[in-house]
């Protein structure tokens, strides 16, 4: 799915993304909006993780999304 898909389909997508990284809130999703860059900042700030780390991970949940 390409992020045009994903920010379309985003209000059905955020289960799926919170099932993924549960540490995210709703006022985080509600942010994204399904925008990726937002989405790997999220990451980053609430699981410690490096910028290259979160894009990785978000590779890997869009191929499955």
């Amino acid at each position: 799915m390409n992020w045009d898909q994903i920010k379309g389909n985003w209000e059905q997508l955020k289960g799926n993304v919170r099932k993924k990284w549960g540490e995210l809130t709703d006022d985080d999703l509600d942010q994204i909006e399904g925008n990726e860059e937002i989405l790997a900042g999220k990451l980053q700030e609430r699981y410690g993780m490096a910028k290259e780390e979160a894009e990785k991970e978000i590779r890997e949940w869009q191929k499955s999304a």
